[in-house]
């Protein structure tokens, strides 16, 4: 299969917004927040994170309080939002670690930088990887990042827009050079969608994909099968 390049990615994504109907874009929260709800989003559903983060805001005002509270007193706060006692340890460490750096428990900074720059700065904050530092980028300053989760990871695979054991860190790389930048965050939500409802990782739903005719997973029959990468 010949390497997809930005206009194929374009076509791509022109068909899964008129199915889906217009973009929609997350409301915004700081950035620190949204370093916060993508850790607490991980291994979860959208709906367990969202009660988590809401929780944890409810219970913990400040993210000064989150990091003076002992780590038993965090985890009973999220722990709607699965694996508890790990997420409530990498929140305390990220904050110190941002406190340390800053002087406070603030992530303001990151407005002035370059992308690449807060990028780096993003992926060097314990357990920060390039995932959620594309989804700060994303979401809470605005700035061309492309997201890659486990459903747009499985999908970039089965459409062969990237080799088939392609790592998820990996992926942010490659993606970004074939993904225009005006369009990744709304390519972003819409795989994120496709591979919620059409594209899934177990028994996929080949026969009403409209991308099916690009994708050699779905083309050749294997719909059924699922991806080993998921």
């Amino acid at each position: 299969m010949t390497t997809p390049g930005p206009a194929d990615v374009a076509a791509a994504h022109r068909r899964l917004r008129a199915q889906q109907g217009r973009f929609v874009p997350k409301p915004v929260l700081p950035a620190l927040d949204e370093v916060v709800a993508t850790v607490l989003s991980q291994h979860t559903s959208d709906i367990n994170s969202g009660r988590a983060f809401a929780r944890l805001k409810e219970i913990f005002p400040s993210w000064e309080q989150v990091a003076d509270a002992p780590a038993e007193d965090v985890a009973d706060a999220i722990r709607c939002g699965g694996i508890a006692d790990q997420k409530a340890r990498r929140i305390k460490q990220i904050l110190a670690a941002i406190e340390e750096r800053e002087g406070r428990i603030s992530l303001d900074r990151l407005a002035e930088l370059e992308d690449a720059a807060a990028a780096a700065y993003l992926e060097s904050l314990p357990g920060v990887g390039p995932k959620t530092a594309a989804c700060v980028l994303t979401f809470a300053l605005g700035r061309a990042a492309f997201p890659v989760d486990t459903h747009v990871h499985r999908i970039a695979i089965r459409l062969g827009w990237i080799p088939a054991k392609t790592t998820a860190d990996a992926a942010h790389r490659l993606l970004a050079q074939v993904v225009p930048a005006a369009i990744r965050y709304d390519l972003h939500v819409a795989m994120v969608t496709h591979g919620r409802t059409v594209c899934r990782a177990q028994r996929p739903s080949c026969d009403r994909c409209v991308l099916r005719d690009l994708c050699a997973f779905g083309s050749t029959g294997r719909g059924a099968v699922p991806c080993a990468a998921s």
